[in-house]
């Protein structure tokens, strides 16, 4: 999974988001460094911290994003992008990859369909990719 924050405690974020992953999703395995990146997509003066996290787990695909979806709204995201609308967020958590799994639908696809076009996600899941 890779996490991103750009509003409030930004590292404060991020350790809360991956201490309910292993709490909600199952134990995190490997964690990456933090670092901070510029926006991508969108302009905004407030930088980023981006890590990856992997987590062994016993959800499926569609378990492990709703339960992404309950840590970004239990830590004060309330709006999604929509049709490629990036904006400022206290919580960014996406699914990169699950195993071998290939998942094609409207609201899931994996693996992550740009994760290769940015390097805040590719810097920190090189850390912990085996």
């Amino acid at each position: 999974m890779s996490l991103g924050a750009n509003l409030g405690d930004r590292k404060g974020n991020i350790k809360l988001a991956i201490k309910q992953i292993s709490e909600l999703i199952g134990p995190v395995v490997r964690q990456s460094a933090l670092i901070e990146t510029a926006p991508w997509g969108f302009n905004s003066a407030n930088t980023f911290i981006n890590a990856a996290v992997c987590s062994e787990t016993s959800l499926s695909p569609r378990e492990v994003l709703q339960a992404t979806q309950d840590i970004e709204r239990a830590l004060g995201r309330t709006t999604k992008s929509i049709d490629g609308q990036y904006h400022d967020r206290l919580i960014d958590i996406d699914i990169l990859l699950y195993d071998d799994l290939h998942v094609n639908e409207p609201d899931l696809v994996i693996p992550h369909p740009h994760m290769n076009e940015r390097q805040f996600v590719m810097q920190p899941l090189s850390e912990i990719i085996d």
